[in-house]
């Protein structure tokens, strides 16, 4: 029996490494097996540009902020009960259980902190969560000897419940609110920042529901020690 009221959504815009097609691939077999729907953006849709940019002319050289093309996912909830946004570099085993299962909250990922890194990057998220997330003291990051209580946006399943915190909005509206323009724009340690931790703020400001996956849904190549046991 097909899930079409599941999208699993991916955004792969600008010049990707030829191993993102083997992710892609992946996923779309993923999607075969589960009867996900599954749509690969290819072509930019919102093109956000920082309006004051403090970012690298490197970070801008497309003249647009890619990353943020994958949000033109919020936009489709019109068509779609549940929706899973994977970074375009995830690859997904043959073997991965069904995620859209795993949770009925507005908002659901793994949190950074929860996997079984190793030591150096450990120090990493410390050092990253300090830069990214001390000066946001409006919402309660939970912190402890590790850093930040954050979300790795690279998966984000996401409930049709979410739309009511999104006001009414366009893909675009949201990125463009006043409050997110620092994080775009990339004023200090924001200059190297992505969309988590606009998302990332977003959702505990907001006061959604979540949930936190298990760190297998998302096991950082490289930063993990035990990636083999990884979905």
């Amino acid at each position: 029996m097909g899930h079409t009221s599941n999208l699993i959504y991916q955004a792969k815009v600008g010049d990707t490494p030829n191993f993102y097609d083997d992710c892609t691939a992946s996923v779309s077999r993923y999607c075969d097996r589960y009867g996900y729907a599954h749509h690969v953006q290819t072509e930019p849709k919102l093109k956000i540009s920082p309006l004051a940019s403090q970012r690298s002319a490197n970070a801008n050289r497309l003249g647009f902020l890619p990353i943020y093309e994958k949000e033109v996912a919020f936009g489709k909830f019109d068509q779609f009960d549940k929706i899973l946004i994977l970074d375009a570099d995830i690859y997904v085993r043959d073997s991965a259980p069904d995620i859209f299962a795993q949770s009925d909250t507005d908002f659901a990922g793994v949190v950074e902190r929860e996997m079984p890194l190793t030591a150096a990057y450990f120090d990493k998220i410390r050092k990253y969560s300090e830069g990214q997330y001390r000066r946001l003291d409006d919402v309660d990051w939970r912190w402890n000897a590790n850093g930040a209580e954050f979300f790795n946006m690279g998966v984000m399943l996401i409930d049709k419940g979410i739309v009511k915190y999104l006001n009414g909005e366009t893909p675009e509206q949201f990125i463009r609110r006043p409050e997110f323009e620092r994080f775009v724009n990339g004023e200090g340690h924001w200059r190297w920042s992505t969309d988590q931790t606009l998302l990332n703020w977003w959702v505990k400001k907001s006061g959604m529901t979540v949930k936190h996956l298990d760190w297998r849904w998302n096991a950082l190549y490289g930063g993990v020690r035990d990636v083999m046991q990884a979905y």
